[in-house]
């Protein structure tokens, strides 16, 4: 059993909370966050007894934990995870790693250092859906994969807990707190593309919609991701992958979200196996379906309680993500195609 303290009770710590509610491995002992009424009233509401603390300072001196999941804004993932990572503890720390390279670079060589596990919660890795396609892929059930466009899009994130990701200085803009998910599930089912070439709008939050091509060879790989939508426009998150015998396709908003075209055959679902935790009680955020968290949680405490460092998610991995989502950025400024070797 590892006792784990959530550091941030946002949407996504809220999230995680109810995650490892689910997990017989994993118990969470305390919570950190500087609206500690706000955060007990949360906690109450979701059935969870846990104590709030302003600071992690005050928590280690109060309660032992194995580990710190960290699920505060981008701008504070750095001096967050040093400081647990410092304490001795182990770090899940939500995407992205950190705002610029060389936090994420400090982050990483902290944990060698002392010797603690780091994951980074990019979940699309572990999303049931994205997880299928990723078997069918490998599994060439299809033939080859011949070419995959994916889209992340959703209204502007309005909620006043949720402003900072709207301050570029903070989030980084759309393409590192939204568009990133299917950057990074890129590298994860392809590798690192040889380069990309995006296009963009851009508007106060900075980068608000972008339009990436990655290049592979014999491959074309095209996602969209955009925050821009009106306000009730809600969310939607897609992909279609064209093989040489066939299609998957998925969309969050059908009714079968996962759906396979055989050559000749027509549509049918293609089956994907989702945990039986369900969703969200606290209905907040754009996503309320509870399987990705829960794969991703149950992975990294598993990797803790047999003693060995994660495989998939790594901070390696999440800074790869990282630096091509700013080649993307870059590619937008300047126009022109952004070079990864």
């Amino acid at each position: 059993m590892k006792n784990i303290a959530i550091a941030g009770f946002g949407f996504m710590g809220s999230m995680h909370a109810q995650v490892y509610q689910s997990l017989s491995e994993a118990q969470l002992i305390g919570v950190v966050d500087s609206r500690v009424e706000v955060t007990k009233e949360s906690l109450k509401k979701l059935g969870i007894d846990a104590p709030v603390f302003s600071d992690l300072k005050t928590l280690f001196k109060n309660i032992s934990v194995d580990a710190v999941d960290i699920c505060l804004p981008t701008d504070l993932h750095c001096v967050t995870a040093l400081e647990a990572i410092e304490n001795g503890k182990h770090v899940f720390l939500e995407k992205p790693i950190a705002r610029t390279l060389s936090e994420a670079e400090q982050i990483i060589n902290a944990a060698r250092r002392e010797g603690v596990r780091l994951m980074i919660g990019q979940c699309i890795r572990f999303w049931p859906e994205y997880e299928a396609l990723t078997k069918f892929v490998r599994e060439q059930r299809a033939g080859k994969l011949l070419s995959l466009s994916m889209q992340r899009r959703t209204s502007a994130p309005l909620a006043s807990s949720a402003t900072w990701q709207l301050d570029e200085q903070r989030s980084l803009g759309c393409v590192v707190e939204l568009h990133i998910h299917d950057t990074d599930f890129v590298h994860h089912l392809l590798g690192k593309p040889k380069s990309v070439t995006s296009i963009g709008t851009r508007d106060s939050s900075g980068w608000s919609h972008i339009f990436t091509t990655y290049e592979f060879p014999y491959l074309i790989v095209q996602a969209e991701g955009g925050w821009n939508y009106p306000s009730k426009w809600g969310f939607q998150m897609a992909f279609q992958a064209v093989f040489e015998r066939g299609s998957v396709e998925y969309d969050s908003r059908a009714n079968s979200t996962l759906t396979c075209t055989l050559e000749n055959h027509a549509p049918a679902p293609l089956a994907f196996d989702a945990p039986a935790v369900g969703t969200s009680k606290s209905g907040a955020g754009n996503i309320n379906s509870l399987g990705g968290y829960q794969r991703e949680l149950e992975y990294f405490i598993n990797c803790l309680e047999q003693n060995r460092d994660p495989e998939i998610s790594t901070g390696e991995q999440a800074t790869d993500s990282l630096r091509t989502c700013f080649a993307e950025i870059k590619s937008c400024a300047e126009r022109r195609a952004i070079s990864l070797e």
